[in-house]
């Protein structure tokens, strides 16, 4: 098969980008989105023009690395999946693709089709780790949680943080994102020492990261490869409302 690929090119965050129109002949239909990049790459490569910058990791749908909006869906139009699980027959031959970066005010871009994502580290690091005095290492069975709780935190922290939340948002809000990682510790007895701390620190570093609000267009549940419930964005507004009173 063929196809036209219309890709946003961009040298560096301050330089003008545009869209480029590229063509991509014998393509296997069983090959990864990320392998028919990979082989426009080869032929710019031949012809000495530059590659197009892209971020791979894993390509097995776990890290999330490799995020790209296609055709104006996060991820593309498989759905339930990252960008590299999009295989080629989701598409016809001859159809023209349009590829662009993840596009959020806290996703500054860094080159083509790479953003910085550092913000969602931050956020973490203000809030998504788990402080105890263990002494001697106890048995994880011998904590008791209720196997609904334990279902519910799982759910949570299957977010592996790609940003597709963010850039499906018309407010590149990260309520979804937070939501899940606040969640998968709430749901839990370790994590209720910090409970209500947590919370006002995770919004707290999202606000000043620059994501939008949250109005409830659910989007980002549409667009996330691991189907993130929204309800896990009301579960972190009650405990921010919580933690409010508590602090005061």
């Amino acid at each position: 098969m063929n196809v036209h690929l219309r890709i946003w090119r961009q040298p560096g965050p301050n330089a003008p980008g545009r869209l480029v129109d590229y063509s991509v002949e014998d393509i296997d239909p069983s090959q990864s989105f990320l392998e028919m990049l990979d082989k426009l790459n080869e032929n710019l490569i031949h012809e000495g023009q530059e590659p197009v910058a892209f971020e791979s990791d894993c390509r097995e749908g776990i890290c999330g690395n490799c995020g790209l909006v296609i055709n104006g869906i996060p991820h593309g139009p498989k759905g339930a999946c990252t960008t590299c699980e999009v295989r080629m027959r989701q598409f016809n031959s001859g159809d023209t693709i349009t590829v662009e970066p993840f596009r959020a005010k806290a996703f500054p871009l860094i080159k083509d089709l790479v953003v910085n994502r550092s913000a969602f580290d931050r956020i973490m690091g203000k809030g998504g780790f788990v402080a105890v005095n263990t002494g001697s290492a106890q048995d994880a069975n011998l904590i008791p949680i209720h196997k609904d709780d334990a279902e519910h935190a799982m759910d949570a922290a299957a977010c592996i943080g790609c940003g597709a939340c963010v850039a499906a948002c018309p407010n590149a809000s990260a309520s979804l994102f937070v939501g899940a990682k606040v969640s998968q510790f709430t749901w839990l007895p370790q994590g209720q020492v910090e409970r209500h701390t947590r919370v006002l620190k995770m919004v707290k570093q999202m606000d000043s990261e620059g994501f939008g609000d949250c109005s409830n267009h659910a989007e980002c549940e549409a667009a996330c490869p691991k189907e993130i419930s929204i309800s896990n964005i009301s579960r972190m507004r009650r405990e921010y409302t919580k933690a409010m009173f508590a602090a005061v």
